[in-house]
């Protein structure tokens, strides 16, 4: 039988100081509670060049951020189409159909971060890929951030072009109607 040497008293300590500074940085990035009843999705476009703004009811975001290193922060993003709200119930029915939203077969739209830097005090360039409607593009977008009590808000627009996506097919191609341009804009209120 083999005997073990036993663990020297400074080597214990050092071996507790490595695993703490190994944990440090999963310790300063915390994944935030967000709270849906105070933010919001919205979209932003101009059909016969009237601006229009409809808000998306339904959405989740998780969002891990490290304020100390905002490069190994994540965040990801599921809105439920069927929650598109353009104030009038038969727009909203005609937004779901498979021209538009295809609801019934892309029930979910979705953005998952793939790199976050600082651009100035405040700022974050952020990146990553989009999915609506079953196909996915690389975006990229600026952040503001700002702590306000116990909350972190996020805030941005993402500039999109509808037809990428499949966003009005047919028929609703035709860019003199409604626009290809339009905004996705967000406030993200989440607590500590």
């Amino acid at each position: 039988m083999q005997r073990t040497q036993p663990i020297k008293p400074r080597t214990t300590i050092a071996l507790m100081l490595l695993v703490s500074a190994l944990g440090l940085p999963n310790i300063a990035s915390a994944l935030l509670k967000v709270d849906p009843a105070k933010s919001t999705v919205s979209a932003v476009f101009k059909q016969m060049n009237v601006p229009v703004e409809a808000k998306f009811r339904k959405f989740t975001a998780k969002i891990d951020f490290n304020p100390a290193k905002p490069e190994t922060s994540k965040a990801t993003v599921e809105i439920d189409t069927n929650s598109f709200d353009l104030g009038d119930q038969e727009m909203n029915r005609e937004a779901l159909k498979k021209e538009w939203f295809n609801a019934a077969q892309y029930p979910k739209a979705s953005f998952v971060s793939s790199g976050m830097k600082s651009s100035a005090p405040g700022k974050l360039e952020v990146s990553g890929k989009l999915t609506i409607k079953g196909k996915s593009a690389n975006v990229s977008f600026p952040l503001t951030i700002k702590k306000e009590g116990g909350h972190q808000i996020f805030e941005g627009a993402l500039p999109i072009k509808r037809l990428t996506y499949n966003i009005g097919e047919g028929e609703w191609s035709d860019t003199s109607m409604v626009a290809d341009e339009v905004i996705i804009k967000f406030r993200v209120i989440a607590a500590e």
